[in-house]
């Protein structure tokens, strides 16, 4: 996947960006983590996805292999919102096909730093 376009959106090639995460880098902020968390949607990462995902909230299982999958087209970020050292928000809108028929996503998700990583909370769905 090497000089294609990050998913995310953010104009980078995938290795210099969510590709980094992916392989293990921490994300640099709420904002970093929730494009990656994007990127892993689109690419089927559940792994990675589990272990961004704040151990309170995680569930057991995404369901990502079934069938059929969202198709995924791609990730507005509206704000990123630093609360303090520890916690942030990010609003995203997230669009996505499933069988034919396009759906939006329109979250405004909260993020917590623990260990030095940031980590999904869990989010707002916003109409």
């Amino acid at each position: 996947m090497s000089a294609t376009a990050c998913p995310c959106g953010s104009g980078r090639a995938f290795e210099a960006c969510c590709g980094r995460l992916h392989a293990g880098a921490p994300a640099a902020d709420a904002e970093s983590l929730m494009r990656s968390r994007y990127s892993a949607y689109v690419l089927g990462l559940e792994d990675y996805l589990r272990a961004t995902w704040h151990p309170v909230t995680r569930p057991a299982a995404l369901g990502l292999d079934a069938v059929p999958r969202p198709q995924w087209l791609g990730l507005a970020v509206k704000s990123h919102t630093s609360l303090d050292a520890t916690h942030a928000t990010v609003e995203f809108v997230a669009r996505y096909k499933l069988n034919g028929r396009a759906y939006r996503l329109h979250e405004t998700s909260r993020f917590e730093r623990m260990d030095g990583r940031w980590l999904y909370v869990d989010g707002e769905i916003r109409e």
